[in-house]
């Protein structure tokens, strides 16, 4: 990957040299897609002028902010139900898709070299397994030097659909996991030594700075950071590496137009080189907007992100663009519903 920004860990706000009278448009959620969300900005101010600004808050407080109608458009990793979506007189549709991995700050173990299955992490993040050379991830790693250390386990503090995406792969994969703990924006996280923090930003701190912690976080900021990422075994049982052809290979047989309110979850697909936790973001926004100038312009900013230069970002930033015939849906099909 070619050059990252540093992330902001407590505002999240875009750093896009605008004063807030030239601003166009405002949006605000997940933080999942915020690295390229805050780079395609920068590139739409360079190309048109005009400023989006997006705050990196966490999904649940996008979904908080787009219902009290103090933005233009929420952004959440966690799709909101389609008949939910209809009720709140809205629209919803994905942006661009990516993969959320674990990441883990064992010294000694290379990133990469790890691998864990499903149903081991499920435990390690239960606090079930409480020991790096817990004898269950010995056996899947032979020859890996484990630390006798404990694990403690980072996770995020908000409401998140990271965690939401996270969790709901944890409970496909674990039933200890979906009886216990379940999957949600929020949960209970049952393990003894664990640390919350705010965002992405904040898990990937943690682990940075806690030797021999374990966490989740969407994979520009395991990058960014330089922080080890576990190979987890998918489906199809294969040991697999997050990458964005592996995102886009759990993403091929998606069906958008088929979900009502294209609420597609991406988790755990078939395919030998599917990375198991795969999700794409979405934006909400509303058919009768407060401001159909400034919607209108959300409109044109995802429409050039969705072609290049737009496309060549999200790939250099291990996203993965949405195919044509998505994009093709949105625009005809979604859009249309928008009064302005």
């Amino acid at each position: 990957m070619k050059s990252l920004i540093k992330f902001a860990t407590v505002a999240g706000v875009m750093a896009v040299a605008a004063s807030a009278s030239a601003q166009t448009a405002t949006g605000a959620g997940a933080s999942f897609p915020a690295p390229v969300y805050f780079k395609w900005a920068e590139a739409y101010k360079a190309a048109t002028g005009k400023a989006i600004n997006y705050q990196s808050i966490g999904s649940s407080g996008g979904i908080k902010q787009i219902k009290a109608k103090t933005v233009d458009f929420g952004a959440t990793d966690s799709p909101m139900k389609g008949d939910e979506v209809e009720k709140n007189g809205m629209v919803q549709f994905p942006a661009v898709i990516g993969g959320v991995v674990v990441i883990y700050n064992a010294p000694g173990i290379a990133s990469g070299t790890l691998k864990l299955t499903g149903e081991v992490a499920a435990k390690m993040f239960m606090g079930e397994i409480t020991k790096w050379n817990d004898a269950q991830i010995a056996a899947l790693n032979p020859g890996v030097k484990l630390p006798a250390e404990n694990i403690t386990v980072s996770h995020r503090a908000d409401g998140s659909g990271t965690t939401a995406t996270f969790t709901e792969y944890l409970s496909m994969v674990s039933p200890a996991w979906k009886d216990k703990v379940g999957a949600g924006k929020a949960v209970k996280w049952p393990a003894a030594a664990s640390v919350g923090g705010k965002g992405n930003a904040g898990v990937a701190a943690n682990v940075q700075k806690i030797k021999y912690s374990i966490g989740y976080v969407e994979y520009a900021y395991a990058k960014a950071n330089k922080l080890p990422v576990v190979l987890l075994q998918n489906r199809d049982g294969k040991f697999v590496a997050p990458s964005a052809e592996n995102f886009a290979a759990a993403a091929a047989g998606a069906d958008w137009p088929a979900a009502k309110g294209m609420a597609l979850s991406l988790n755990n697909q078939p395919g030998a080189n599917s990375w198991p936790i795969t999700t794409a973001t979405f934006i909400l926004m509303y058919k009768k907007p407060e401001d159909a100038t400034r919607a209108k312009e959300v409109m044109n900013f995802f429409k050039w992100a969705w072609t290049n230069p737009g496309d060549k970002i999200a790939d250099e930033l291990d996203y993965v663009a949405m195919p044509d015939s998505a994009t093709d849906y949105i625009q005809s099909k979604v859009w249309s519903q928008i009064k302005n």
